[in-house]
């Protein structure tokens, strides 16, 4: 029995030892809201086997904590407060006796620097991740340390609850000599807790040197090392291909090498010859997401994961242009002359005989056979397309010398439109690259509104591998817009050769981003709405699409921009005054010069900053506060207006936000100016407390102690921005959201048509399906996934779940009723 337990497996296996519930033939509407005309004749796109895929980052402790089954946290003392201002050496960890963290030349080897020394009796007790250690009873746990000291030194390893009570047996350890020994025992435990704790002591009373204390379960995922029921979830989505290292920790912080020579630099971009070879040579790094990477997760152990999933591995390495708003790009020929000869190695090392330098440490790692890598990506969103592409073109070149048939892939950075988005992909186009990979985060109705977005790319340019995407939030209705987009993917197979959801894990308690598609603490597992969608998708592709059209339906026309106007700033100090709202014939909305000396009638939606009103202007003077937004009490409900007001940067590390259109505390849009470290610009909105999505971006700075004339004329959905006189950039929200997607594709190894529909609708939704003169079985098989679109999966309820049933009254032409709030897979056998 597995130490982890995931949520919904008992009943996901009952449900597959029941016989299907059987549906009647749905109601036919006497006028049908959809028609949906598939086209038998018609060839459409051929759908690849990587057509769906994951993406892995560590970030939210998906490492550490997570998909690595370590038990122990710090095991080997090497956290320090350049990973995180309140990390210690000694974090994870409780002592007694006189036990210190030391850095000196008895360390165990050059790259792991830090150990614990305990001088005279005492010891070290972990309490692993969240609540404690987890162990189930009757189960094995593998522990190992390395251990030196100048006298005979007993240790006991003892597994317990917090308040000491035995969770199994005592290990006796005999540490005899002054060298690095690695010593090794098995506890079984004898309870069950999710609270346990490990300790390790000595009665001995001379210096004893501990390093790489570890406990592992004996029972992970194919034996290689994973935590069992996470990898089961992913393996269960049936992935085509696993996208990894990340991410923003790829491509952010030094790109030396962690060696004397550079100083051993602690936030570094990842590099994967840190991650492999004995997990106690292996390097140590602080994460881009505000913790330490022990890499014990590395590239061996990437590899083995997709191997072990049958997805092909996507591996991402640094370009040396540093993205996620550090936005530096790094000038050093021979570093970057280093970097592409790391890549070149990669390839060696997944690909390579046994006999090659690479490929041999490979095999000593335990896979004597290649891995067989067929693509490589390069960087990660970076924002500055000049020196980034610059550079993707000599790693390209590189590859493409030595290994012709690999597929390099370049990016478009940061987000789905915008001048680095048009500069990157035009420079895609005329260098014929391989694969763009897009990534972007949007609110559910900007995926409800662009499922027509790859309709009209090239069809003979540069491949789309959509990276990284979700809707922002973790409720149904996000998951429902995910899924209407997810046809337009499918649709659209030709140019969109991959996708992944992002990003994959979450420990609950420790996020840094959110939402996520399977979350997890130190013993139980569960998967998100969007978990549920994805993998009902990615386990019912199909081969090849079939043309459809759509007729009917129901749409949601875009509304004006009205509500209040306001001020916000991002860990800066600014000054606002002379604000001033009119109608374009000139008719007062509102005033405010805070000549008075106060600000009557502004409030503050989440009460974060310091405001007040200074010399005659409304100043924010807390430079560590973020988004600190004020808003005056004026609803604003004309429908052409025009905003202008006078702001001044003051301190800090951006410029301005200017919010309009702000109907509550989650749902407004606000024109950022010097934003990302105060190199870019952009119009963001938020929906319904969703994270922001950007409707226009370009580079753009905010010069200290400058004051500048702002003015945003808005004309129902449209909306111009002018800075000094000049026009900033304009953009119309004029989208309409349309709740009802479908595909239709054909599994070439069924025979079967795979008949998807997507209402997001709160209604029910009927719709006439003709499929010419395509003759069909009278039953088919039907999988939905329905219920109240604000409902979450959660550790303690999960009520999104599929529901597959055996429907009847099927034929070349038949109409059925969509759930409102619905995703539908109907299987049919075509005769």
């Amino acid at each position: 029995m597995a130490r982890f337990r995931s949520r919904t497996a008992g009943a996901l296996v009952a449900l597959a030892a029941l016989p299907l519930a059987v549906a009647p033939p749905a109601a036919a509407a006497d006028t049908p809201d959809y028609t949906i005309t598939v086209d038998p004749a018609a060839t459409g796109a051929a759908i690849g086997d990587a057509m769906y895929g994951v993406f892995f980052e560590d970030i939210n402790y998906a490492a550490d904590g997570g998909l690595y089954a370590e038990l122990v946290r710090n095991r080997s003392f090497e956290f320090q407060a350049a990973d995180n201002r309140a990390y210690t050496g000694l974090t994870g960890w409780t002592a007694t006796g006189a036990a210190t963290t030391v850095d000196d030349e008895a360390r165990l080897n050059e790259r792991n620097r830090t150990y614990l020394r305990l001088s005279g009796p005492g010891g070290v007790t972990n309490a692993g991740y969240n609540s404690g250690i987890a162990v189930e009873k009757g189960e094995r746990y593998d522990f190992s340390v390395w251990a030196r000291s100048d006298t005979a030194a007993p240790l006991t390893v003892a597994l317990q609850t917090a308040d000491g009570a035995a969770l199994a047996s005592p290990i006796r350890i005999s540490v005899g000599n002054d060298t690095w020994t690695k010593y090794a025992g098995t506890l079984r435990a004898t309870g069950t807790s999710d609270a346990g704790r490990l300790s390790v002591t000595t009665t001995g009373a001379g210096t004893l040197r501990l390093d790489m204390v570890s406990l592992f379960p004996r029972d992970t995922y194919k034996g290689h090392g994973l935590r069992r029921d996470l990898a089961e979830k992913v393996a269960a989505l049936r992935p085509g291909f696993v996208r990894f290292p990340g991410g923003c920790l790829v491509n952010t912080g030094s790109h030396y090498a962690y060696d004397a020579a550079s100083g051993f630099p602690r936030a570094r971009s990842y590099q994967w010859k840190d991650t492999v070879g004995p997990v106690e040579t292996r390097a140590t790094n602080a994460n881009f997401w505000g913790y330490n990477q022990s890499y014990g997760l590395g590239y061996y152990e990437y590899f083995q994961f997709s191997e072990d999933i049958g997805a092909a591995p996507l591996p991402v390495v640094p370009a040396l242009v540093t993205g996620c708003g550090q936005n530096r790009a790094t000038d050093d020929p021979a570093l970057l002359q280093r970097h592409i000869q790391d890549t070149l190695d990669l390839i060696e090392f997944a690909n390579g005989p046994a006999t090659s330098t690479w490929g041999r440490l490979r095999a000593q790692m335990g896979h004597p056979k290649p891995f067989g890598l067929t693509m490589v990506a390069v960087g990660n969103e970076e924002n500055l397309p000049e020196e980034y592409f610059a550079n993707f073109l000599k790693f390209r070149a590189a590859i493409k010398a030595k290994y012709p048939a690999i597929t390099v892939i370049s990016n478009s950075g940061p987000d789905d439109q915008g001048a680095t988005f048009e500069n990157l992909w035009a420079k895609n186009r005329a260098a014929g690259t391989d694969m763009v990979d897009e990534h972007y985060y949007n609110s559910p109705n900007w995926f409800l509104q662009n499922n027509e977005r790859y309709d009209s790319y090239d069809r003979s340019g540069p491949k789309v591998f959509l990276g990284e995407y979700a809707s922002q939030d973790a409720k149904f209705f996000n998951s429902l817009a995910e899924a209407a987009y997810m046809t337009g993917l499918e649709r659209n197979a030709d140019v969109v050769r991959m996708a992944s959801y992002a990003p994959l894990f979450a420990n609950i308690d420790n996020v840094q981003w959110r939402p996520d598609l399977i979350w997890f603490d130190n013993d139980e597992s569960w998967g998100s709405t969007s978990y549920q969608v994805q993998k009902l998708f990615m386990n019912n592709v199909g081969d090849r699409v079939v043309p459809t059209k759509l007729a009917g339906g129901r749409v949601v026309q875009p509304q004006p921009i009205t509500g209040r106007v306001g001020f916000s700033t991002w860990r800066t100090a600014a000054r606002y005054d002379d604000l001033k709202v009119t109608t374009p014939d000139g008719t007062v909305l509102l005033q405010d010069d805070f000549g008075d000396g106060n600000a009557d009638g502004w409030t503050s939606p989440a009460n974060r900053g310091t405001w007040t009103v200074t010399d005659g202007a409304y100043a924010q003077t807390d430079l560590a506060a973020e988004d600190t937004m004020v808003a005056a009490a004026t609803n604003i409900t004309a429908t052409d207006y025009d905003i202008s007001v006078k702001a001044t940067k003051t301190a800090g590390a951006e410029g301005f936000l200017i919010p309009f259109g702000i109907k509550d505390s989650g749902t407004w849009y606000w024109w950022n100016l010097g934003g990302w470290n105060n190199t870019q610009g952009a119009v963001e909105k938020a929906t319904g407390g969703a994270a922001k999505e950007q409707l226009l971006t370009r580079p753009d700075t905010v010069n200290t102690g400058q004051t500048y004339d702002l003015r945003i004329e808005v004309r129902g959905t449209k909306v111009t921005l002018i800075r000094d006189g000049e026009v900033w950039g304009s953009f119309d929200d004029d989208n309409v959201v349309e709740p009802f997607a479908q595909v239709v594709t054909r599994d070439l190894r069924t025979g079967e048509l795979i008949v998807k529909v997507v209402n997001a609708a709160a209604e029910p939704a009927s719709a006439r399906i003709d499929l010419g003169d395509l003759r069909v079985a009278s039953t088919g098989r039907m999988t939905v996934l329905a219920g109240d679109p604000g409902e979450q999966n959660t550790r303690s309820a999960e009520p999104i779940q599929p529901v597959t049933t055996t429907v009847r009254g099927l034929g070349s032409t038949f109409t059925r009723e969509f759930p409102a709030s619905s995703v539908t897979f109907l299987r049919l056998e075509t005769r």
